[in-house]
């Protein structure tokens, strides 16, 4: 955050709450913040008991969503040229056709009948 952004925050809860209260708010939000990290580190102290001791921080922090920018990754995947096709790679095979059970096929028969 910017100084002047906190600077004018301060100026601001001086005047809205007063000098002689603005101590004891101070203080409460620091209990606050205090008890807030307490929560996190508690938590994620239980995730990692959980997940037991292959899950390192090195994970913990692929799953931080703030690395995601779908802006990012949209142009990524536009801008990524398409993979060479290999020449000497064996062609891909045919699918096998599909056969329909018996039943589904006098169905699709009658349907066919109907609709005609």
């Amino acid at each position: 955050m910017d100084p002047t952004k906190l600077l004018f925050i301060a100026v601001l809860a001086l005047f809205l709450v007063g000098p002689e209260k603005l101590p004891d708010y101070a203080a409460k939000l620091a209990r606050f913040v205090r008890a807030a990290r307490g929560m996190l580190d508690d938590a994620k102290d239980r995730v990692r008991e959980e997940l037991g001791p292959d899950f390192d921080e090195e994970e913990w922090r692929k799953l931080d969503p703030r690395q995601y920018d779908p802006r990012r990754i949209i142009r990524d995947a536009l801008l990524e040229p398409p993979a060479p096709r290999q020449r000497d790679a064996e062609p891909e095979p045919e699918p096998e056709p599909v056969v329909m059970p018996a039943p589904a096929r006098r169905q699709l028969a009658t349907f066919d009948d109907e609709a005609t």
